[in-house]
């Protein structure tokens, strides 16, 4: 299950209608291990594509240093599908190298850059097997010292 707060959820929506009808792509990291997305990364698709994303290389490069320095991963791949529905296409599948990540598509394609509802789901993906996995929205993610709920 993803567990993700407001304030991500909205703004990887507001990038995927900001961007539409490109589709937008980027990364929340969070600290290694953790399964904590906790910092928004907006990409530039560097295929300016309605129907494909692909991150730059200089950016991403550029990415995975940061998070490296500061002992984080990718805990969210996330792009927009513009004229489909939210569901990883054969070529979003080939590229997905984060096992533990979760992958996040957003589908436009009923509203595009307009208010109004939007698909918003979740996936693992690994050896090339799609898994959806449950969204929770939360207000704000607990403090990382804070107890479980499953006790």
């Amino acid at each position: 299950m993803l567990t993700i707060d407001q304030a991500t959820y909205d703004a990887i929506v507001a990038h995927a209608r900001r961007d539409h009808p490109v589709e937008a792509c980027g990364v929340v990291a969070g600290p290694e291990g953790s399964d904590r997305p906790e910092r928004l990364v907006e990409m530039v698709n560097a295929a300016g594509s309605p129907t494909f994303y692909e991150f730059d290389s200089t950016e991403l490069l550029a990415l995975y240093r940061r998070m490296w320095d500061a002992d984080e991963e990718p805990v969210v791949v996330y792009h927009s599908h513009t004229a489909t529905e939210a569901y990883p296409s054969v070529t979003d599948i080939g590229l997905a190298g984060e096992p533990a990540a979760h992958y996040v598509l957003v589908s436009t394609r009923e509203h595009g850059n307009n208010d109004g509802p939007v698909e918003f789901r979740s996936y693992s993906i690994i050896d090339g097997v799609v898994t959806e996995e449950e969204v929770a929205v939360v207000p704000e993610l607990p403090p990382i010292d804070a107890p479980s709920d499953s006790s």
